[in-house]
């Protein structure tokens, strides 16, 4: 059986294209999503600033962290500032400068996402702490 992931795609340009993969990997340039209305869209990976692992679907709100209960989860904390302005707080257990990306765990336990792939080239700053 495949594992299939609800995510949310957030893209540089703004947008928001939420739905399930079975595909999603770091090492690809493309993966597939179907979109909640049964379509199914190939999503360049070069477009988007991050992929968002969530846990409930079904809510409207885009996910958003309060980080009003913070985990102390293993790895490096970081915290993501993007060129739009959004700014993530999370631990990760690998980052690579030279790698397109990295996973993040939400610091935030109430958070609706269970973690985070955040694309490099969407990123004005990444400071570890």
């Amino acid at each position: 059986m495949i594992n299939q992931h609800k995510i949310v795609a957030r893209f540089s340009n703004g947008s928001v294209l939420k739905g399930v993969t079975s595909d999603f990997t770091p090492l690809k340039t493309f993966f597939n999503l179907k979109l909640e209305n049964g379509e199914m869209k190939m999503i360049d990976t070069d477009e988007l600033k991050a992929v968002f692992f969530i846990k409930e679907p079904e809510s409207d709100q885009l996910p958003e962290d309060t980080y009003k209960n913070i985990a102390n989860y293993g790895g490096k904390k970081v915290k993501v500032h993007f060129h739009d302005g959004e700014i993530i707080i999370g631990y990760t257990m690998e980052y690579m400068s030279d790698y397109n990306g990295f996973f993040i765990t939400p610091a935030d336990q109430e958070s609706n996402n269970e973690r985070i792939f955040v694309f490099t080239a969407a990123t004005e700053k990444i400071t570890f702490f």
